[in-house]
């Protein structure tokens, strides 16, 4: 790693030393007060976020100052931690440490994707490349799945953020939850139609690639454990869809198998398949990998109402529930009411980023039907799939306020 500056070491620290502020106030106080309410099953106040991944370009980039490309990205990593509390005052949490991966990665295909930008459009969409043309013919090319950890790159990173500011800021080594993806990759292999036509053309080769991926995934689990690389998944430690690991189930420290950790799953790829093609063909190897979590979050941006009944609910250890605008909102909110599933809400994202000013009436109903919806659930709003606010970072501050309002008015323990 390059040598960082005086100029830029200062930068660190006084980032550094912000965070640990924002950490020791009342307010985080009162925030991790909401959070623990959820860890332990208490109906109390839901958390509001909006999370900011899609527009970084607006609210982070602007704000760096460092110049070293090393600096730059311990920079972010800092800002990143911070936007949701000094810009949108949301109920992120802030941890008084300074979090590192534990270089861990795992890819159930032994072939890359490839994708491909629209010629002339400044969008963040792409185009699939199909590597794969014939699934029954080139079924080999998907051999290979691999896994493993880059010890050395964790540890060095580690070292420089302890030696820029551990004194104000520790380091803290952490673990994100237990991945298990097959259709997305798939799909990012072959695209989107000949996955759908293969459950026809070929289902068995279908079956035989679900099988193989899922076997990389359980192989890695057992690498994980056998190398003692696991890590506690509680409190601010990331869970996937941009959210934390808080509960009151899973061990804060002695984690040897992956039974003790957060795993994360979804297929919104098959949503538009019928229940019975997702439970022939997804819920069986999604169901392995289940019985190796201690706690499961599953969805994205997928229908999961019509999967409830015969095939999500079945699983114990769900605690966190995507629930898109795609879904019957009040029916998600009556599978969950007085259960310890997090009705973990996605509102719909136009509402932020159509041009002109915030509709607030139209929020505040959009809201008080959410709100509604949920109302008798452990509740946790998450504004994601945002693509700009148009450089106003006070836009998100208002959406925020309307949220929280709409949540103390409308929505019911």
């Amino acid at each position: 790693m390059e040598n960082i500056s005086m100029q830029d070491r200062e930068i660190l620290r006084c980032l550094a030393k912000k965070q640990l502020e924002y950490a020791n106030c009342p307010k985080n106080d009162e925030i991790l007060r909401k959070w623990d309410a959820l860890a332990q099953g208490r109906r109390e106040t839901p958390t509001v976020r909006l999370l900011f991944s899609n527009f970084t370009h607006e609210v982070v980039t602007p704000r760096l100052q460092c110049t070293g490309e090393t600096a730059r990205g311990i920079e972010r990593t800092l800002l990143c931690t911070l936007v949701g509390r000094e810009l949108f005052d949301d109920d992120t949490p802030i941890s008084p440490t300074f979090d590192v991966g534990c270089g861990t990665w795992v890819s159930p295909f032994g072939i890359s994707a490839h994708t491909s930008r629209i010629p002339g459009q400044k969008t963040s969409g792409y185009h699939i490349d199909p590597v794969i043309e014939d699934l029954e013919e080139e079924f080999d090319k998907l051999r290979g799945g691999r896994f493993g950890v880059n010890r050395e790159g964790a540890a060095q990173y580690r070292e420089l953020a302890e030696d820029l500011f551990g004194d104000i800021l520790p380091t803290r080594p952490v673990m994100h939850s237990l991945s298990g993806s097959i259709t997305n990759p798939l799909v990012h292999l072959m695209g989107m139609e000949a996955y759908y036509l293969s459950m026809y053309d070929c289902p068995e080769t279908l079956h035989r690639v679900m099988d193989m991926a899922t076997k990389v995934y359980e192989d890695y689990y057992d690498f994980l454990e056998a190398e003692g690389l696991l890590l506690p998944t509680c409190g601010t430690s990331p869970i996937a869809q941009e959210s934390f690991a808080f509960n009151s189930e899973l061990p804060a420290d002695g984690v040897t198998k992956t039974t003790q950790c957060w795993g994360f799953l979804e297929s919104q790829e098959t949503t538009a398949v019928s229940p019975e093609v997702y439970g022939e063909f997804v819920y069986p190897y999604q169901d392995r990998l289940v019985k190796r979590y201690g706690l499961l979050s599953y969805g994205c941006c997928e229908r999961v109402d019509a999967l409830w009944t015969d095939y999500l609910s079945k699983w114990t250890n769900l605690r966190k529930l995507s629930v898109s605008p795609f879904n019957n909102e009040p029916q998600i909110g009556e599978y969950l009411r007085g259960s310890n599933v997090v009705y973990y809400s996605k509102p719909r994202a136009e509402l932020v980023t159509a041009p002109g000013p915030l509709d607030e009436d139209a929020l505040r109903t959009y809201f008080k039907g959410v709100c509604e919806a949920a109302s008798g659930c452990l509740f946790e709003i998450a504004q994601r799939e945002v693509l700009t606010l148009y450089g106003d970072a006070e836009r998100g501050r208002r959406y925020v306020e309307i949220a929280k309002e709409c949540v103390e008015r409308y929505w019911k323990p």
